[in-house]
Order: C-alpha cells, then sequence, then structure tokens
C-alpha cells in the first residue's frame, strides 16, 4: 500500500511542485494550506484541506481520518524583507504554526517530517561553498523563524522520537517541465520572474549592486531547479521511511550564477532585451551564496538534474508565457 504524505503548503511554488513529483513516484498525498499565499489552481483536484496551521485540532483531524504516515512541512511566510518589517507575523506564522504541527502530529502519532529550511540560517558564512558544519547565524526574521524550528525538531526528536530531514535550500528556481506547476509569487521577490516580468511590462527591474567582489561585480547564488528540489524532498521521505535518522543537509548545486549572468540567459532564452537598471547594495547581501551538497549526494545518493541555467530558464520561461495567457 502506497505511503500517505502530508504536505503543508502544498498551494504553493515548491509545495505544489513536490505534490506532483511525489504523485508520479506513486505516493498518495493530501494537501493542507490556508491559501492565504497559495494557489487553489496549483493543487490538483480533490487533494487540498483548507486549514491554518494554527488550528491544531483540525489538524489532528486531518492527520488520523486520513492515515498519513510523514509530513512535508512547507507552509510559511517566506520574504526576507518582510520579515524584518513584521517579524511579529513570521514568528507567529513560522514558528507557533509549525509548533501547532507538532503537536497534532505527535497526537496522531506521525514520527516523520521533512522540513523546509533555508540557506538564510548560514547569514553571512565565512566561506563559500557552504557545509552543514557552518554555524547557524541568521541577519534576518525569516532566516532565524527556521532555524527555530529546526531547533524545535531535535528537541522533539530527543524527547519523543519524531524523526525529521531538514533541507535548507538555495535559490529555488525553474519550474515544472511539463508545464503543470511554477511560479507565482504575490508580491513577487525572486529574481527570475522578476526579470520576465520587466520583458513583459517594459518596467526597469532593479538589480541591487554591481561593485561586490565576484568577476561581473554582482551577487552570486546558486540556483537549484524546484524539480530536483522536489526530489530532494523524496530522498528525504525515503531515507526516513527506511529508519535513516534525523539530519540536515544542503540542497544546491555546488555552482553559482551572477545576477548578470542570469540577466544574461534570460535574454537567451526569450531573445528580449531585460529593462534594468542598478541600484545600491541591498543590506545584508553576501557576494556569493553556494552550497556544498556533497552530504547530500554520499548520504542520499541525490544528484541535480534539471539545474544548469539553461534548464531552469526554459521551463521558468514556458511558465511564465502559461501562465500570463
Amino acid at each position: 500500500m502506497p505511503h500517505r504524505i502530508l504536505v503543508t503548503g502544498g498551494a504553493g511554488y515548491i509545495g505544489s511542485n513536490t505534490t506532483l513529483q511525489l504523485l508520479d513516484a506513486g505516493y498518495e498525498v493530501v494537501v493542507a494550506d490556508n491559501l492565504s499565499r497559495g494557489h487553489e489552481a496549483a493543487v490538483p483536484p480533490g487533494l487540498l484541506r483548507v486549514v491554518d496551521m494554527h488550528d491544531t485540532e483540525r489538524l489532528f483531524n486531518i492527520l488520523q481520518a486520513e492515515q498519513i504516515d510523514a509530513v512535508i512541512h512547507f507552509a510559511a511566510y517566506i520574504a526576507v524583507g518582510e520579515s524584518m518589517k513584521l517579524p511579529e507575523v513570521y514568528f507567529y506564522n513560522n514558528v507557533a504554526g509549525s509548533l501547532s504541527l507538532i503537536r497534532a502530529m505527535l497526537r496522531a502519532d506521525v514520527k516523520k517530517i521533512v522540513f523546509s529550511s533555508t540557506a538564510a540560517a548560514y547569514g553571512m558564512p565565512s566561506r563559500s561553498p557552504i557545509p552543514e558544519s557552518e554555524p547557524s547565524a541568521p541577519i534576518n526574521a525569516y532566516g532565524e523563524s527556521k532555524v527555530m524550528v529546526e531547533r524545535l525538531l531535535d528537541w522533539f526528536d530527543q524527547l519523543h522520537q519524531l524523526r525529521s530531514v531538514r533541507l535548507r535550500y538555495f535559490n529555488a528556481s525553474g519550474a515544472d517541465p511539463a508545464c503543470r506547476a511554477g511560479e507565482d509569487h504575490e508580491p513577487e521577490t525572486h529574481l527570475i520572474p522578476l526579470l520576465f516580468r520587466a520583458i513583459e511590462t517594459g518596467q526597469p527591474v532593479t538589480l541591487f549592486g554591481d561593485d561586490y567582489p565576484t568577476p561581473d561585480g554582482t551577487c552570486i547564488r546558486d540556483y537549484i531547479h524546484v524539480t530536483d528540489l522536489a526530489q530532494a524532498h523524496i530522498s528525504a521521505l525515503e531515507s526516513l521511511f527506511a529508519g535513516g535518522p534525523s539530519a540536515t543537509y544542503n540542497v544546491g548545486t555546488g555552482a553559482g550564477y551572477s545576477v548578470r549572468e542570469v540577466l544574461d540567459a534570460v535574454e537567451a532564452v526569450t531573445g528580449r532585451k531585460v529593462p534594468h537598471v542598478i541600484g545600491p547594495r541591498r543590506e545584508g547581501d553576501p557576494p556569493a551564496l553556494v552550497a556544498d551538497s556533497t552530504r547530500l549526494r554520499t548520504e542520499l545518493g541525490w544528484a541535480p538534474r534539471h539545474s544548469d541555467l539553461k534548464t531552469i530558464m526554459a521551463t521558468a520561461w514556458a511558465w511564465a508565457q502559461r501562465a500570463h495567457k
């Protein structure tokens, strides 16, 4: 009998793509989302349960009634800038919401969870590529909220044998290769869809800083295709179902692209120039953030297969054209 997985935040970008990959892999899936930032249309018919993460009782009822075997927890607010203006909202939603889910899981005796964490846990890292041994030192409320949940999960593993895999993502990008799901945030803060939007609207996008100590002066980031990211979640689930221990893994490619290289790739795939202006540096932006994902590759056998810049751009552009028809 297939395992039944609860995907929280499954109406969002990464959650909806992971739901599709789980279904493709033969899992049964239930999606829990309050639709405050997700999209009902992103969830395959019949899978959505509209519920807030703070509703512990309803979460417990879903876990029990649906006979859930494990949880993948995406439900969170993710905008760094917003987190610095509204930290109370981020700690309430991301931390208290996660605690509510954990309480429901313990009551329902569901003891396996894959947690959507972030490279923002590292703050301003001392080296690049960044290994998991780099200390957690977030410099924004969003990153802090994710680290708090990681620490909660450590405690619940020690005290209640709740096993967890925490996946620290770098820059999720691209869209489902079959164009079934893609990126659709409001407001949009991610670079690639903002570059596409600038092409479509003619309104210049601001690139923050061209005087960093990098080859072309713009920030370097590790872009991981959302399908590869979804596969990392499935690898994490398989580890937990096989009796594997709690663990934290980086999810990235180990290669970085600069903002200007990404802009050039967008122009290459669209055949159009991106209107843009250079603005000042954003406070707290490190020059380079690149993942060392050796541990994930070695221990779980995961490898990125879609994360070359050409594939990322081609799938993201196909999705953008379909989404805006």
